[in-house]
């Protein structure tokens, strides 16, 4: 697939984030383009998808190929093999990789656990890549694991953020569409191929602003804020809800939701982890703030965190997990519940082997009703940093509002 806009190569508005969840997009693209799916799965349409992964990157001015680049502890590719497998409309996708990459790209489908993914041999061009990975679909092949489609989208192993819209509107032209001469007078190489070895003339489709490529260093950057972003637009509140309602967690629950309006912000219970919790870990949430009501120790955190290890879900990007403890200072010590909270660190240890990035907030709040406003809020802010921001250099940190 090649960018829609000639020229262009940052997007004005990046696309979702894929979720990870076969099938599962933004409403308004499944609504708008519901008829061309259902029109795909109508007529039993078999479609496959081809990745040339074999380049070196020279552009990006680093050792690794750009594909193999970590974002966020996590290769690139395989936010793009995510973006792709997410379909189910996709029944194989096919990459092409280097002899000498071949070992760490079968680690990186089994450590990620990827679906649906055959590997080839690249060859010395992309075009030579591309030509391996259909002759891996082609009928007759010896040794066949893979059905013969119809359509095979090419996609760039270092296009992350493609939505299925684009995809659907290639497919779907791929299918029934011819095209007219104007639509090769852009001048895309592909397209010129096609004509001149194939004598087909393709369909020029428009792409989408968050179809864009990282080709330079600080495209990487860029990426990783954009998945930062969208990773933090959920958070899970999980605390005891058979305590008292006029507790303080309570109150901190109603800032939260308050202060952070551009955020979708829900409410998970530990006392049924196997209803509401699991099912909002299944909604793809990496964000949770776990108040411990009931006990100012680590009760309810461990709990969480026991449930999370289980889900797997920090395989694909890392969860932040916010221990929120209180103290009131007529009742206890700072120092010595300072002290007590402490062992945050050894269990920030612990689940960091497992990419969940895990510390404290310790809301130290007085009597007076806007001083402990004050403190909440000053809270809620820290919270919204944290989640943002994904510092993992904060891992087993307690910080005080």
């Amino acid at each position: 697939m090649e960018p829609g806009r000639p020229g262009g190569s940052r997007p004005a508005e990046p696309g979702p984030l894929p979720r990870g969840v076969c099938g599962a997009g933004p409403a308004a693209s499944a609504s708008s383009l519901s008829g061309a799916e259902a029109q795909i799965q109508r007529c039993a349409l078999a479609v496959a998808a081809v990745l040339p992964a074999g380049g070196r990157g020279e552009r990006m001015g680093v050792p690794t190929p750009k594909q193999f680049c970590p974002i966020l502890e996590r290769p690139l590719i395989s936010y793009t093999l995510q973006a792709l497998e997410r379909l189910c409309w996709i029944n194989d996708i096919v990459v092409a990789v280097t002899g000498e990459n071949m070992d760490a790209m079968k680690g990186i489908i089994q450590r990620y656990q990827h679906k649906r993914i055959s590997l080839v041999e690249a060859g010395v061009t992309r075009h030579r890549s591309i030509f391996n990975g259909l002759k891996a679909l082609a009928e007759g092949q010896p040794d066949a694991q893979l059905s013969k489609p119809e359509v095979v989208i090419i996609h760039d192993a270092v296009r992350p953020f493609v939505e299925e819209d684009i995809l659907l509107k290639v497919v779907t032209a791929a299918k029934e569409h011819g095209c007219s001469d104007y639509d090769l007078e852009f001048g895309t190489e592909c397209l010129q191929l096609a004509l001149k070895y194939c004598h087909i003339k393709a369909k020029l489709v428009e792409g989408s602003p968050d179809l864009w490529k990282v080709t330079y260093k600080q495209d990487l950057y860029a990426a990783e804020s954009i998945i930062k972003e969208r990773i933090s637009e959920q958070i899970c509140i999980v605390m005891d809800t058979e305590e008292d309602e006029e507790h303080v967690g309570h109150h901190f629950e109603e800032m939260l939701k308050n202060e952070l309006n551009h955020v979708k912000v829900t409410s998970g219970s530990l006392c049924h982890p196997g209803r509401d919790l699991q099912q909002i870990i299944l909604e793809q949430c990496y964000n949770f703030v776990c108040v411990n009501v009931k006990t100012s120790e680590f009760e309810e955190t461990q709990k969480l965190l026991d449930v999370l290890k289980e889900s797997n879900i920090s395989i694909l990007y890392p969860v932040v997990v916010i221990s929120v403890h209180f103290l009131d200072h007529k009742s206890v010590p700072i120092g010595q519940e300072m002290e007590n909270l402490m062992q945050i660190r050894e269990f920030a240890k612990e689940v960091k082997k497992r990419n969940i990035l895990l510390c404290g907030l310790l809301i130290y709040y007085p009597q007076e009703k806007q001083k402990l406003q004050d403190s909440l809020r000053q809270g809620a802010i820290i919270i919204a940093n944290l989640i943002k921001e994904r510092n993992s250099g904060l891992v087993g940190q307690l910080l005080v509002a």
